[in-house]
């Protein structure tokens, strides 16, 4: 049996597996100099005493946002004025107005990260705090979408503004949602005097030149052969751009040589590398999901997986051997997956919602037809493997069966 020991001094072509983590924050960002110059303008105000504007950050995972919004809040707190202050919050983690509100002000005021303290309560203390102490507040809101009573969230700090003498709160929401503003209440809506911006995804000459950078810091020399990193930017910008998904494709490559023992990553171990973390990164995003738009996802993989209607439909799409559906056949299979699950299926007008949020994330992607076809049809298009899309699905589904099964059985 192995101890610790043998495996410690095992070798390895890792120089600091750290810095291939997406939470890493690098010195330099490359090609994101212009997006965080722009965030430094829109917070700066507050460094001089005034209320900045609120900004909402769009584009899709692994563009950057939240690399760049840290790196911001790290010169931020370096210009060391104390009436200043940035506060993230991973609201994957806290996704309640009241959940958002404890964390802020557990953050400045002691006492405050007890239990038992209600929403009024905390809110009251925190604008006393901000108000007696002159403080411009900005609160990071990352995946901001992912708060449940997001309406009240957004309502509360705008409006507290309002109530404030001296002082302000600021928000800066990251999305990967173009369309999520669309579905607040129109009080809401009218409450934000925002600043937006979007992060277009990495092309492949700038992933490249972004592995490198990784590679060097996160590598012993010489290992990671040039073809490798060529490879693994060319694969990433392919499929979705995504410079999390290309760090994840050398960090497991390199899990891979180190397993082998062969002390180099060359293209062969990319590939290898690919499969898994496609397969994982699908499962994290998927398990973020609203139910209602894991039903959709499943029906798309029930559809392909049946052999249904897309197979006379390629000619007509242009897509001939390719897995395609009519959005309308995916409407009819999320309908009776909603009866099968005790569900009340939404309209076609939320289905259309979903499949523009589904393909943000880069799980299915989406075309419009063309002459042939009669009407306003939309294509759909699975971005990973069926079988590996209806596993995860029905694994995260029937385990809220289960935990709803236990609640009404238990009553916790």
């Amino acid at each position: 049996m192995s101890s610790f020991e043998d495996i410690l001094s095992r070798p390895t072509v890792f120089a600091n597996r750290d810095v291939l983590s997406p939470n890493y924050v690098p010195d330099i960002l490359p090609f994101r100099e212009r997006e965080v110059e722009r965030i430094m303008k829109i917070v700066s105000p507050a460094l001089k005493g005034h209320q900045p504007h609120n900004l909402f950050i769009y584009g899709k995972t692994g563009t950057g946002k939240t690399a760049s919004v840290k790196h911001v809040m790290e010169k931020f707190k370096e210009m060391n004025i104390p009436t200043a202050k940035m506060c993230y919050v991973n609201c994957r983690m806290y996704n309640t107005r009241y959940r958002v509100m404890q964390k802020v002000a557990k953050t400045y005021i002691p006492g405050l990260d007890k239990a038992g303290f209600g929403l009024p309560f905390i809110y009251e203390k925190l604008l006393a705090w901000i108000n007696d102490n002159r403080i411009r507040l900005i609160i990071v809101l990352d995946e901001i979408d992912m708060v449940h009573d997001l309406d009240d969230l957004i309502y509360s700090l705008t409006r507290a503004n309002d109530e404030l003498e001296h002082g302000s709160i600021s928000m800066i929401g990251i999305s990967n949602k173009l369309s999520f503003k669309e579905q607040l209440d129109p009080r809401s809506r009218s409450s934000l005097y925002e600043t937006e911006m979007v992060f277009a995804p990495y092309t492949a000459v700038q992933l490249q030149e972004i592995l490198r950078q990784r590679v060097r810091l996160g590598f012993k020399e010489g290992v990671v052969s040039p073809s490798a990193i060529n490879l693994a930017a060319a694969i990433t910008a392919q499929e979705t751009g995504d410079a999390r998904y290309a760090l994840r494709l050398l960090l497991r490559a390199g899990d891979i040589a180190d397993e082998k023992g062969i002390g180099k990553v060359t293209d062969k171990e990319v590939e290898e590398a690919r499969q898994s973390v496609e397969e994982d990164l699908a499962a994290e995003t998927i398990s973020t999901l609203p139910e209602h738009q894991q039903l959709v996802l499943l029906a798309i993989a029930n559809l392909i997986l049946s052999g249904s209607k897309y197979r006379r439909i390629s000619q007509v799409s242009g897509s001939e051997g390719e897995d395609v559906l009519f959005s309308g056949e995916v409407y009819e299979e999320y309908e009776r997956l909603c009866k099968e699950y005790s569900k009340h299926p939404r309209t076609t007008r939320w289905l259309r919602d979903y499949l523009n949020d589904l393909e943000m994330l880069g799980l299915i992607t989406l075309t419009t037809s063309g002459k042939g076809v009669r009407g306003h049809t939309r294509f759909v298009k699975l971005g990973y493997p069926a079988e590996s899309i209806r596993r995860v699905v029905l694994r995260l589904l029937n385990s809220r069966r289960e935990y709803v099964s236990d609640y009404k059985m238990t009553g916790r």
